[in-house]
């Protein structure tokens, strides 16, 4: 170094305000600096001050290890992250320190030369950055409104702010568009998330608590219209104001932030910042990274508005398509629980239903329709709908899943792409309660329960057909004797699927669970709650639906059947037995009407039918006349002219009973009619 030239650099570096530097001598005192409170207001350093009184009026705790480390090791410290301090004025900084040994080596120091930089703006920068990007990666996981605003408190808490407070419309919550109150002028809010939650004030609006109306202030008003308030000193309230600022602003808050969350065009809450314990006011940048935050934010929560809004309607859908909870018909008991699920893409499209058929026969439903959403309800709307109007035409099972079939393969060219059905399953059982028989049959959906009445559990045997949408396969029945007060259990797959997602093992719970004691003979209600509590795993992943149905068979003396030749002769026999039956069971009121109608169908079925002929009776909550005969002609209610000599029969029974129609089976079809039993119900044979 040329002589002199280290005096100019000592001077130099001393002279420039850009960097601070600290001379210390053996003791650690200052003996020489530039940062004088003129050239650094912020980092103000005194000639004599210990290394101590340094640091401890900057509050940097962690500068005076730095610098004995460096005494006693002698490397310099380099690169070392900022240290966090504060300002004389309460701002706070973060500082760069570079420590070095004089002289370096291994030699006895006589001193340390300390640098100071102020980072303050970069690492505020870098955090600022940091919380951009821990918004984009949080907001908008979940389609949950209140989720999302919990998010966003606990984003800017503790990080921006020492208390945080998410507010929205009360109409976001139940997924509605936000509106303001017509006598107020001001949108009803609702408080849906604060931060720290440990430390939230207890005289503020809590969580859930509709907040109170503010007041008509300018900058209340356009944050209304979605414009951010910034006020960095909180000045302080008038008299009148006292009582309405308790309610609203923290104690000791002296700084606040308030910024809209609008997306769409829509002011759909606001977020509000308060500072109470941190010095520093709030400032310009500190309101554009907020602003940044709170619009990613407000889209997040208008999408979970918007998805609130549509699960509430598929949900409502779905639950106005689906029968009630419970059902007591003569041939069974029943009740049914549908569960939607909790996943994001929302309804799905699982049902049930329990359809009475002709004859005291039940059907019972269940199916699943591949997707979510409204989509999804729409299609299992359809679908029920179809199924009730092939039930109500007495087809077999097979043969209605057959129909079913060909509707959910109908072109999508023959609807509207958005309607057409992208699939689905669907299983249907008959049972008859005068015989006790059960006809099922599968179009790819999993195989029925049924508890017996002593406990004893099982699947029953059933060949399950393709899902609804393949075509091109047939579709079998099976047969099954269910004893009294059997429990026959019909459900979708979600009932099956728990977390590993092993239908085989869902299958083996649910066994086990109907094989526990008493579940035969306990409520159906109370079953059906305590297999979705035991089996279903919450959050709900798929929606899941379940039915139960007891059977109860008809008494034997309440049908009878007699087998008639097809004579002419035989209609007067069969009025005849037909009123002997009544008698006995006390309908003699149903007489007249019975006797009509016996003759007009056992008529028809001589003149058009042949033999063999069957009249049966049955008496539940209905009289139900049945006719059988192995003619596959379909009857055809027409009107009679004024001077036709005969076709009345059939309009006359339509019109003196409840309802009729007509089933046909593998060989022949039957014809039958119901009429109300009265205000009396028929009585049983043991009673006379």
């Amino acid at each position: 170094m040329p002589p002199g030239y280290g005096d100019h650099l000592a001077h130099a570096v001393l002279a420039q305000n850009t960097i601070g530097v600290i001379v210390f001598d053996a003791d650690l005192r200052v003996t020489a600096t530039n940062a004088t409170p003129q050239a650094f207001p912020r980092t103000p350093v005194r000639v004599g001050a210990s290394a101590r009184e340094v640091f401890a009026a900057l509050e940097a705790d962690e500068a005076l290890p730095m610098l004995r480390k460096v005494w006693d090791a002698g490397t310099p410290l380099v690169g070392q992250r900022p240290v966090g301090a504060r300002a004389p004025d309460g701002t706070r900084l973060y500082l760069g320190l570079a420590v070095f040994r004089v002289p370096p080596g291994a030699g006895k120091p006589v001193g340390l030369l300390v640098t100071v930089a102020d980072h303050t703006a970069q690492v505020l920068a870098e955090s600022r950055r940091d919380v951009v990007h821990q918004a984009a990666a949080s907001l908008g996981a979940s389609l949950d409104v209140t989720t999302t605003a919990r998010q966003l408190a606990d984003l800017l808490a503790p990080g921006m702010a020492d208390l945080v407070a998410v507010d929205l419309a009360e109409a976001v919550l139940a997924g509605d568009e936000p509106a303001a109150d017509p006598l107020t002028g001001f949108t009803r809010e609702v408080r849906a998330a604060v931060a720290p939650e440990g430390v939230w004030p207890a005289a503020l609006g809590q969580v859930g608590e509709t907040l109170p109306v503010p007041m008509a202030y300018p900058e209340v008003l356009a944050m209304e219209r979605g414009a951010t308030l910034l006020v960095p000193r909180l000045a302080a309230r008038r008299p009148e104001e006292l009582e309405h600022a308790r309610a609203v602003i923290p104690a000791g808050a002296h700084s606040v932030l308030a910024v809209p969350l609008f997306a769409r065009g829509r002011v759909l809450g606001s977020v509000q910042l308060w500072r109470t314990v941190r010095p520093e006011p709030f400032d310009r940048d500190d309101a554009r990274l907020v602003e940044e935050v709170a619009s990613r934010a407000a889209l997040s929560v208008d999408n979970a508005r918007r998805y609130t809004r549509e699960r509430t309607v598929a949900l409502a859908l779905q639950r106005s398509l689906l029968p009630g909870a419970r059902a007591d018909e003569p041939g069974a008991e029943t009740f049914g629980a549908y569960l939607p699920t909790a996943a994001a893409a929302g309804v799905g499209g699982d049902w049930y239903d329990v359809i009475p058929l002709s004859s005291l026969r039940l059907a019972f439903v269940v199916g699943d329709v591949v997707g979510h959403g409204l989509r999804a309800s729409a299609t299992m709307g359809r679908l029920r709908t179809a199924v009730q109007a092939l039930a109500d035409m007495d087809l077999s099972p097979d043969e209605l899943l057959a129909h079913l079939d060909d509707l959910v393969l109908r072109p999508a060219a023959d609807t509207d792409e958005a309607q057409a059905i992208a699939g689905a399953t669907c299983l249907y059982a008959e049972y008859d309660p005068v015989t006790g028989r059960c006809r099922i049959a599968s179009a790819g959906h999993p195989p029925p329960a049924v508890v017996d009445p002593h406990g004893h559990a099982r699947f029953l045997d059933l060949e399950a057909g393709p899902p609804l949408g393949i075509g091109g396969l047939p579709f079998e029945v099976a047969d099954h004797q269910l004893a009294p007060g059997s429990v026959l259990v019909l459900y979708s797959d979600g009932l099956l699927l728990g977390p590993d997602h092993d239908v085989a093992h869902g299958m083996r719970r649910l066994l086990d669970q109907l094989g526990r004691p008493d579940f035969a003979q306990r409520p159906l209600d109370a079953c059906g709650h305590e297999l979705v509590d035991t089996l279903v795993d919450r959050p709900l992943t798929d929606d899941t639906t379940v039915l139960l149905a007891r059977v109860r068979p008809l008494p034997a003396e309440q049908s009878v059947q007699w087998d008639l030749p097809a004579d002419p002769a035989c209609v007067a026999r069969a009025r005849d037995l037909a009123l002997e039956r009544l008698a006995l069971w006390g309908l003699d009121e149903l007489a007249f009407t019975t006797e009509l109608v016996v003759s007009e169908l056992v008529t028809n079925a001589v003149r058009y039918g042949g033999a063999p002929i069957t009249l049966r009776l049955i008496c539940g909550d209905v009289l139900v006349c049945e006719v059988s005969d192995p003619s596959n002609t379909q009857p055809r209610l027409r009107r009679a002219h004024t001077t036709d000599e005969g076709g009345r029969g059939l309009f006359l029974v339509a019109q003196l009973t409840k309802r009729w129609g007509s089933r046909y089976q593998q060989s022949g079809k039957t014809i039958w009619a119901e009429q109300e039993l009265g205000p009396e119900p028929a009585r049983e044979l043991s009673d006379r």
